[in-house]
Order: C-alpha cells, then sequence, then structure tokens
C-alpha cells in the first residue's frame, strides 16, 4: 500500500487537489481519508461546550486511532473508521468500513504536524493558497454545508483558525516533499506527484 499524506491550510483546495490526483492516477484501487473524521469523542461535553472547542489544535485530533488503523490497512486489515458530525461537533454512534487500497490518501490540516504520522506517508504533499482565498472558501463553505453563521465563521477564524494555522499548519509545510500552489490548478505540480507515485508503485 502506498498512503500519500496532503495537508495544508483550511479552505486551501486539498479536496480539488485529491480529486484531481486520482483522476490523474486513473486507478480503480485507491481510497481517501479525512482527518475530519477522527476528532477526538466529545460525548463527555455538552453541546454548548462542544462549541466551544478548538478544534484547529492538534490535540483535538485523535491521531493514535489514525496512525493504528493505517498501520491496520497497511497490514491488510480492514478497520472501521469513526463518522464525524459537524452539526453535532461530535462523533457519531456509526463507524464505516474501509478496505486496504493499493493507494490510500489521507487528507487534512494538521497531518504533516504529526511525526509518527508522518512517517507512514511515502509521499508528503502540501497545498498552498492565499489567506484572503482560503478564508473566503471556507465563509462558503460552512455556511452552506456546516449550517454556521457567518458571525460564527468569522468569530472563529479570528479566534482559532488563523493563530493555529500560522502555530502549526503553516510551519509543517517543511516536511512536504511537494508544495502545490493552489490560487489556480498547477497542473505541473500534479504531473510531479503523479510521476513520484507511479515510480514508488513500480
Amino acid at each position: 500500500m502506498l498512503i500519500i499524506g496532503i495537508a495544508g491550510g483550511t479552505g486551501s483546495g486539498k479536496t480539488t487537489v485529491v480529486e484531481q490526483i486520482i483522476q490523474e492516477l486513473d486507478i480503480l484501487d485507491i481510497g481517501v481519508i479525512y482527518q475530519d473524521d477522527y476528532y477526538k469523542d466529545l460525548s463527555h461535553l455538552s453541546y454548548e461546550e462542544r462549541t466551544k472547542v478548538n478544534f484547529d489544535h492538534p490535540r483535538s485530533i485523535d491521531f493514535d486511532l489514525l496512525v493504528e488503523q493505517l498501520k491496520h490497512l497497511r497490514s491488510g486489515e480492514t478497520v472501521k473508521q469513526p463518522i464525524y458530525s459537524f452539526k453535532e461537533h461530535n462523533r457519531t454512534n456509526h463507524t464505516k468500513k474501509l478496505t486496504p487500497k493499493k493507494v490510500m490518501i489521507v487528507e487534512g490540516i494538521l497531518l504533516l504536524n504529526n511525526p509518527e504520522l508522518r512517517d507512514l506517508f511515502d509521499v508528503k504533499i502540501y497545498v498552498h493558497a492565499d489567506s484572503d482565498e482560503r478564508l473566503i472558501r471556507r465563509i462558503k463553505r460552512d455556511i452552506e454545508k456546516r449550517d454556521r453563521t457567518l458571525d460564527e465563521v468569522i468569530a472563529r477564524y479570528q479566534n482559532t483558525l488563523k493563530p493555529m494555522h500560522i502555530e502549526f499548519i503553516e510551519p509543517s509545510k517543511e516536511f512536504a516533499d511537494i508544495i502545490i500552489p493552489n490560487n489556480k490548478f498547477n497542473n505541473v505540480a500534479i504531473e510531479v506527484v503523479r510521476t513520484l507515485v507511479r515510480e514508488k508503485l513500480i
């Protein structure tokens, strides 16, 4: 199994890069894991308390479980992945079955911040985008898909997203094998990724 880690700030266009890599690789046996599904279980907190949690800090992520499940997948074992609800700010009671794939892509803002996780990635990618563009994308996504208000999105950006990006996410790009500028789609960078992945699969 080849594991690709794709990191970058919120709204940087990571999902678009994932889709383009899948399209360019043209491999049927490929899967995607999202860091967002590995937020820690906060059932011990009330809904109001959960809304105040800093979800952009590394301690909000259950990296131990993500690392453990990636190791099981690499060993050929099926795992039960948690499913997260953004409306409830918590894990659901349901899981999703993940089976081993020839290529597994892992996507999330804090992936390259974790040393143990970095060691599992065969290819490490950081997607870079202008901060204003990232904020605009985040506002649109959170209002349309996560039932957030504009005031709530802006407050979260100012209080947690931006400080956490500066402290944890932006510095993690030094660990990347490839940095993709994504203010607009970068064909050259994706071609480099495609070539690198195919070489590692041979």
